[in-house]
């Protein structure tokens, strides 16, 4: 391979780049997980998490992917044979769902074209002909990280609310968790599925189930099998700051600074923040002439935009020229989308200038790759940034002013 000065852009939607502090963090030696000293480091991130995933309940952290918290959510509250009841938003709620079946889980899915968010009304529709309540659990994706689409979860927990019917919500926050708006007891969700390397601005590795009362009861009973994903064990250990076994330390001190920093800016920032960079990016891909893989925009992800090519060209002609000409990769279609749409990933540790530059990244690829397109997307993003600078210095002016 050829060197290449500067860094890297990381430009995927997850694993997300991770900024010096946490680096640093991780960077600690390794210390006792028996000790005093990370039974205290333990209750910090465990105390401090429930604010991220606005929360009062418990929240259980694997050393997993998210795929482990997948598995967690339903092998805690689910036995051999339940119904669950999940919405085809593209390809990780259909990866959810395989998982679901491999588990002996009978998966209802309710299937859509991977440019919507769940439509809450499917939902109700499914749970009220469900009248001997066979469904156990009603699973969704919050951000659809392959598509850019984000669902209401609010709507969805309004529409089960409607029929009464009992089954549990469980939720997959990985892709919108610290970057989009996500009120667990609010919206009463059951089970939270979340990982470390998006939002959290952390590398793979960690994994989270966030848990409400209901969903411990449902536990009691559970009857798949588990062993490492066993919640009763986790939250026993978690009392004295502790874990049935040993855990991720150094990725516990990079957790903990990442919930330092997400406090020091404050979460309604961050997604102000992961709000104007979205709407940059948008911005962006509209000037180009190119269409937003999201079909409706009050839909539209504020992690980040998937992108749909000009007929007849290629998503992974795109993202290989801009690799090996400008150092910067970005995201693949995936599933039965792979090579028609490419997803520019805009959460996590990101600033203004990061965003130009990850936008001017694609439009020179663009030219690079001979893909038809107009010219000054990026101009319009930064336009828009800079509009956006202006109103917000104009308005703490006012504020002083008062």
């Amino acid at each position: 391979m050829n060197y290449s000065s500067g860094r890297h852009f990381l430009q995927i939607p997850g694993p997300t780049n991770v900024p010096e502090r946490i680096l640093r963090a991780i960077d600690h030696p390794t210390i006792d997980h028996r000790s005093a000293q990370f039974a205290h480091l333990a209750r910090e991130c465990l105390d401090g998490l429930k604010a991220i995933f606005k929360t009062q309940q418990p929240i259980v952290i694997y050393p997993a992917s998210g795929t482990g918290a997948w598995e967690a959510a339903l092998v805690n509250t689910l036995s051999p044979g339940d119904a669950v009841l999940m919405y085809e938003t593209g390809h990780f709620a259909a990866t959810w769902r395989k998982l679901a079946e491999a588990l002996g889980l009978k998966a209802q899915f309710a299937a859509d074209d991977w440019r919507n968010g769940v439509r809450a009304e499917a939902i109700e529709a499914a749970l009220a002909a469900d009248s001997g309540h066979a469904i156990k659990a009603v699973c969704v994706v919050h951000n659809e990280t392959s598509t850019g689409v984000t669902s209401d979860i609010a709507a969805v927990r309004r529409a089960i609310d409607r029929t009464a019917h009992p089954a549990l919500l469980m939720v997959d926050t990985i892709s919108s968790l610290a970057s989009i708006d996500y009120q667990a007891d609010q919206w009463g969700v059951d089970v939270t599925v979340a990982g470390s390397q998006k939002g959290l601005m952390l590398p793979p590795g960690l994994s989270f189930n966030a848990i409400s009362e209901k969903a411990l009861a449902a536990s009691k009973s559970a009857r798949l099998p588990k062993s490492y994903w066993r919640w009763s064990e986790m939250l026993e250990s978690n009392k004295n700051g502790f874990f049935p076994y040993t855990p991720a330390t150094n990725l516990l001190y990079g957790l903990r600074e990442a919930i330092s920093m997400l406090q020091e800016e404050g979460l309604e920032q961050v997604f102000k923040r992961h709000a104007r960079h979205a709407e940059a990016t948008r911005r962006a891909v509209r000037a180009w002439g190119l269409e937003l893989w999201a079909r409706n925009e009050s839909e539209y992800s504020n992690s980040l935009t998937a992108v749909l090519m000009p007929q007849g060209h290629d998503e992974r002609t795109l993202r290989s020229t801009v690799l090996e000409k400008f150092d910067m990769s970005l995201g693949s279609g995936l599933g039965q989308i792979a090579g028609r749409v490419f997803r520019i990933g805009h959460l996590g540790h990101f600033n203004d200038l990061m965003l130009c530059g990850t936008l001017a990244g694609v439009e020179m690829g663009f030219a690079a790759a001979n893909i038809p397109h107009h010219a000054g997307g990026a101009q319009s993003a930064m336009s828009y940034l800079v509009g956006q600078q202006s109103a917000q210095s104009n308005k703490a002016r006012s504020t002083r002013a008062a």
